[in-house]
């Protein structure tokens, strides 16, 4: 065995000490100097490696709340001074990680194009669209983004997900999804993507409102299911001639 074999290579010894880094500004109850310190130390080193590494100081909830606050921040501004170099360490950890997106995408929304963001949150979207998730956390925050920010300028692969995303056992993501599609100019799929909604969870008054509300602000009818939505309505909610959905007031 040689000298080179018994030590590894660099980019092994490089991945161990990510490891050790990772355990140390992820744990919770230490002394909030250490996590600060790998805070630096890792922001200092700018690797993709070590960029990747400080993103996991989202995914904890330390206390007091004020440190936590402080110590994410940090963690955020070192990744946008990193510019560019962060945009694959960040998206590599928003689809790998299941909390800490939003401070996820609020480095992208810093360093990227909001198109590129877009993208992000489509693929993702997609992918969580596709699978069972126990906690909807990453969902949820995803589709507030889209409905907050340029969901409309998504392409199809978007309007897919959400539509998909209609149907989770969730109430929270049916109705993430459902503001998301508001935020969206209206097409057949998405009407229709509603209207089911709607008619399946007939008896469910928070999913009730949203979709009305949701298909009253994108100007759509409801031919072809009047009946049955005309009868799940209640006030302020009414249809028009024309199959409209209106609210009084």
């Amino acid at each position: 065995m040689g000298l080179f074999d018994l030590f590894g290579t660099k980019e092994a010894r490089d991945q161990d000490a990510l490891r050790k880094l990772a355990r140390k500004v992820t744990e919770k109850f230490g002394p909030p100097e250490n996590r600060q310190k790998v805070i630096d130390q890792l922001g200092e080193l700018c690797t993709p490696g070590a960029l990747k590494t400080l993103c996991l100081r989202f995914t904890i909830q330390s206390e007091p709340g004020i440190t936590d606050q402080e110590e994410k921040e940090t963690a955020r501004r070192w990744l946008v001074d990193a510019g560019a170099d962060a945009v694959g360490p960040v998206t590599e950890f928003l689809r790998e990680q299941e909390s800490g997106a939003a401070w996820g995408l609020g480095v992208l929304a810093a360093v990227t194009s909001p198109e590129a963001v877009v993208s992000t949150v489509t693929v993702e979207l997609t992918h969580l669209a596709s699978i069972y998730t126990r906690d909807p956390e990453k969902k949820l925050t995803l589709l507030a983004w889209a409905a907050e920010h340029h969901a409309g300028q998504g392409d199809e692969s978007m309007e897919k997900a959400l539509l998909v995303l209609l149907e989770d056992f969730s109430d929270d993501v049916r109705l993430g999804a459902t503001r998301a599609l508001a935020a969206r100019p209206l097409t057949a799929a998405s009407r229709e993507g509603l209207i089911q909604l709607l008619l399946r969870d007939a008896g469910n008054a928070r999913v009730r409102g949203e979709v009305l509300a949701a298909l009253h602000h994108l100007g759509a009818d409801v031919k072809g299911h009047r009946p049955a939505v005309e009868a799940l309505l209640v006030d302020p909610w009414f249809l028009d001639k024309d199959g409209v959905v209106k609210k009084r007031g």
